[in-house]
């Protein structure tokens, strides 16, 4: 998706900063039937708002219920290392501005700006919808990760625990499985986590986008600090379980301390490693370039034309064996970095092995068998 933050022949609107949110506005997104534009009323409230961004109360969130009919799904890219995930929720309250799912939302009717991270669909039957599809007769079990497209342990997943209630099927059917979060609230689970990784049954990777408290704050303004996250390497690895650590996305011009991350992660514990660089598929380009105006304006044009730079000349490439890494010559010497802190570093480039072969689909619904 090829797109201007301001084409030629319309007005200029203020993006305005939401506390606590990652989004500047909620965006129209692509099924939608009605289009606004700005007006100019002639009170130049257009204008007013050209020198900086204002700040506005946070919307509030709202949790949408959802009976999910599928808790499993698939994916056969060649560029994701695990054959089905889990995602419990849908929309991330995290706020992530460069959050390659947000434009799922637009499946449901929402926009995938302030809606993604307002309104969150909750799967409140997945737990018993996952104990039937693993059940299954037909079932053949396979590398599961958790939360691989929204959070698994996103805030609500406090109250709602519904990631944990998927654990816990996965436990007594001894599937394996992995882990990927921002959260701190992994940490609550450990009790189950630790039995399970001492049967090789789970792996955790904790996301550090930067070690730069400020800038996480915008770019994620609802995940645990980057300190905090590297707590939670800590705690994992101190319980046994195995942990890997993700230094995505990477911003050109940005975000720019990827060997720090590296180094701070192997210190607190992570043997595994991997990255991506930004994406910006359908809404996203725009609601990003939105955020770079709010935030980053001196170099906005300049991260755009970086980001080109590596997908073709557009916004987003989404063609396997490139959307993850890019393309040119930034993208390879940012692979050349990354190859070379992990080598330095002393990380493992294979995904944590997951033992298959403990699986007992009798025990996902919590019966068993009698014979």
């Amino acid at each position: 998706m090829d797109s201007d933050l301001h084409p030629p022949d319309t007005p200029f609107v203020p993006v305005r900063l939401h506390k606590g949110r990652g989004a500047t506005s909620n965006l129209a997104h692509r099924f939608s039937r009605d289009a606004r534009a700005a007006f100019d009323d002639g009170w130049d409230t257009l204008q007013a708002g050209t020198s900086e961004a204002q700040e506005s109360l946070s919307p509030a969130t709202q949790v949408i219920w959802e009976d999910c009919k599928s808790a499993i799904s698939s994916n056969d890219s060649t560029d994701i290392p695990f054959d089905h995930s889990i995602n419990p929720y849908r929309g991330c309250e995290h706020g992530c501005i460069y959050c390659f799912a947000r434009p799922t939302h637009s499946y449901l009717g929402f926009s995938p700006g302030l809606d993604f991270e307002t309104k969150i669909v909750a799967k409140r039957n997945i737990a018993a919808q996952l104990a039937r599809e693993l059940a299954a007769p037909r079932y053949k079990p396979s590398h599961i990760n958790i939360g691989s497209v929204t959070d698994a342990y996103q805030p609500v997943e406090r109250e709602l625990q519904l990631t944990r209630g998927v654990i816990d099927v996965l436990a007594r059917a001894r599937h394996p499985f992995s882990l990927i979060t921002k959260g701190s609230g992994i940490e609550r689970d450990l009790d189950q986590l630790q039995p399970l990784a001492a049967s090789g049954l789970v792996a955790a990777y904790v996301t550090i986008t930067t070690l730069d408290s400020a800038l996480s704050r915008k770019l994620e303004p609802r995940a645990a600090s980057p300190q905090r996250r590297l707590r939670v390497i800590r705690s994992l690895a101190e319980a046994g379980v195995p942990v890997g650590v993700s230094v995505a996305p990477q911003i050109p011009f940005i975000n720019d301390d990827m060997e720090q991350v590296l180094a701070a992660a192997r210190e607190a514990g992570a043997t595994r490693a991997f990255y991506t660089v930004l994406r910006l598929p359908w809404e996203l380009a725009p609601l990003f370039q939105q955020w770079l105006q709010a935030h980053f304006p001196d170099r906005a044009e300049r991260v755009m034309s970086r980001v080109r730079d590596m997908r073709g000349g557009k916004d987003y490439d989404a063609s396997w064996g490139q959307r993850m890494t890019g393309s040119g010559v930034w993208a390879t010497l940012l692979s050349q970095r990354f190859s070379k802190a992990c080598a330095r570093l002393g990380y493992v480039q294979e995904r944590i092995p997951l033992d298959l072969s403990q699986f007992r689909p009798d025990f996902a619904t919590g019966q068993g068998r009698l014979f």
